[in-house]
């Protein structure tokens, strides 16, 4: 018999106490530990076949160095997002919100992708369920009846043995709070039976190359539930946003051990799955003829791709004694910098005006190129005064009131182009090889914001 023990964990970050702690040393959250029973494993007894290898040492120079070919999905933006596609032996987590589409992203690859054998691991539903899910989606009609296998299993001891027989090329879990391992003896979703059950998956999926991709659940936070180390043990991290309620949905990669992590995908929500978003730019952008204060179009870049995204702002007298400074899909702060940029160079007097600002279409900005069309949106909601539909911004603001260079200018102003845009106005320190014209966009290369000011409204 295994000998039994109790240890406390911190539900937030997953450290590991003898006793009861008011206070976790590790995330300094406070009334997070939890008291579970653990089990220590008896020694090495393999419960798979697959774990009977031994590993030697080997110098480095006799490794083979050849890079291994990644499994091409059928779906574009996850093949984004994951750098180019699956990369033999990953393990993929991929969190959101209940009902944000998790599950029908990886249903509908897995019975889209004929070439390979996929076995889909349902611990929340039966397999009526998943078939009724997957009769809805389009490319299930021409699936090949053989190599998209649903097993209804939350014991990871049955989970391997039907591994053993299938021999899957992909395995899908959903979800990993579901499973449990009998090394472990409490409950399934428990710290303990997570970080269990995902190392032993990691093993099953570094000893055999096959991906593995694991859906998670997040708490009231938003963060992925479980310890905090599970996002450390896997290779890539994928998190699904946007609002339930609307149809557009973002995957974004956190963490990418073999791609860059600064990748999305979008996609819209439909009655027969989800579809790929190709050019997001015409998502994210209004396709309203009325021209309306307050507006004005950013090209920002996500990775390796460029987005133009709306940007609305909304400029009002402060009716009480401090005014306010919201932002939704922006920095809160960055906001407060620009603004007072605007009162001390630009002299506009802001100090007493309500300012509400909006990202369209629910995607979150961190690149600072936005900065000017940011400005420019205030100005254009404080002045009432409407920006062409045609003109768009690229340029990172500093604290004296110029305009700075943006890493691959000319790549934003393909994208303007390409969308038809008229005018761009960029910083004239980015590379001076930028033609003035390119096409019908004419490039308008300044130095300050007073300028830009001047030479678009006058």
């Amino acid at each position: 018999m295994a000998k039994s023990k109790t240890a406390f964990f911190c539900q937030s970050c997953g450290y590991e106490s003898p006793k009861w702690l008011g206070k976790c040393p590790s995330c300094n959250t406070w009334n997070t530990f939890v008291e579970e029973l653990v089990t220590k494993e008896e020694a090495a007894q393999p419960l798979h076949k697959w774990k009977n290898t031994e590993n030697i040492p080997q110098k480095i120079e006799t490794i083979s160095g050849a890079e291994q070919p990644r499994i091409i999905l059928p779906d574009m933006e996850l093949n984004r997002v994951l750098g180019g596609g699956m990369v033999p032996g990953s393990v993929v987590l991929i969190g959101g919100e209940p009902g944000i589409g998790k599950s029908t992203l990886l249903l509908q690859n897995a019975i889209a992708t004929h070439s390979l054998k996929v076995l889909y691991v349902s611990g929340e539903e039966s397999e009526t369920q998943v078939k009724m899910r997957a009769e809805r989606m389009p490319g299930f009609q021409n699936i090949d009846k053989t190599s998209c296998y649903i097993l209804t299993e939350t014991g990871t001891h049955n989970l391997f043995k039907q591994i053993d027989l299938v021999c899957p090329d992909w395995v899908i879990i959903d979800s990993i709070q579901t499973l449990e391992t009998p090394a472990i003896e409490s409950s399934a979703g428990s710290i303990s039976q997570v970080k269990q059950c995902t190392a032993e998956l990691i093993r099953y999926a570094k000893q055999t190359g096959v991906p593995v991709f694991l859906i998670g659940h997040i708490n009231k936070d938003g963060l992925i539930a479980g310890p905090k180390v599970l996002e450390h043990m896997v290779d890539t991290v994928l998190q699904f946003e946007g609002d339930r309620h609307m149809s557009y949905r973002i995957v974004r990669t956190l963490k990418n051990r073999f791609g860059s992590a600064s990748e999305l995908g979008i996609y819209e929500m439909t009655g027969q799955g989800l579809r790929e978003i190709s050019n997001p730019s015409e998502v994210l952008i209004s396709q309203t003829s009325d021209q309306l204060p307050g507006v004005a179009i950013g090209c920002m870049l996500e990775g390796n791709r460029p987005l133009l995204i709306e940007i609305q702002s909304l400029v009002s007298p402060a009716v009480y004694g401090t005014p306010q400074r919201t932002c939704t899909g922006f920095d809160g702060k960055r906001l407060n910098m620009l603004l007072a940029v605007l009162e001390k160079r630009g002299g506009f007097r802001l100090g007493q005006q309500d300012v509400f600002l909006n990202i369209a279409g629910g995607i979150r900005v961190e690149d600072p190129a936005i900065d000017l069309a940011v400005c420019m949106s205030v100005i254009s909601s404080f002045d009432d005064i409407n920006i062409g539909h045609d003109v768009c911004f690229a340029a990172e603001i500093g604290l004296g009131g110029e305009l700075r260079a943006v890493n691959r200018a000319e790549q934003r102003i393909a994208e303007a182009q390409k969308l038809g845009f008229k005018h761009i106005y960029i910083s004239k320190n980015q590379n001076k090889t930028i033609s003035p014209t390119t096409g019908s966009l004419k490039v308008h290369a300044l130095g300050k914001l007073d300028e830009v000011i001047s030479d678009l409204y006058g």
